[in-house]
């Protein structure tokens, strides 16, 4: 069973960077997906970034709200992800919860969470001034 332990996050302005990071204690290795949905209160689970292995690499995939603003990376040795949000915004605001799956992906499958094997309790991020 993989469990995921999540770290960072809290109240930054609008503007500000931000860094958030989950490990994951267990058998998810290299090969498995990695990565973080975002939600409101009163909305649908939103997909914010992930990794996977792909072409004897890592490869990151972002959602359009966030791209060229967020960086996921992976450290392997640590069975780590972690997400730096720069340029925040009010919008940002939301849970994020870093989420795990035991395969790689295909590029169709990563948008949807429910493609995703393990989920972590989520951590608060607030943009606000």
């Amino acid at each position: 069973q993989v469990q995921l332990l999540e770290s960072g996050g809290g109240l930054v302005q609008p503007g500000g960077s931000l860094g958030i990071s989950c490990t994951a204690s267990g058998r998810t290795g290299t090969s498995g997906t990695m990565g973080w949905f975002r939600q409101v209160p009163g909305k649908e689970r939103e997909f914010v970034a992930v990794i996977r292995w792909s072409g004897g690499g890592f490869s990151p995939h972002y959602a359009d709200a966030v791209k060229g603003r967020f960086t996921i990376s992976r450290d392997r040795a640590k069975n780590a992800v972690s997400l730096q949000m720069n340029s925040l915004k009010p919008e940002d605001t939301a849970v994020y919860y870093c989420v795990a799956a035991d395969s790689r992906l295909i590029v169709s499958r990563l948008w949807s969470g429910e493609n995703y094997d393990y989920w972590g309790q989520g951590t608060q991020v607030t943009v606000s001034s």
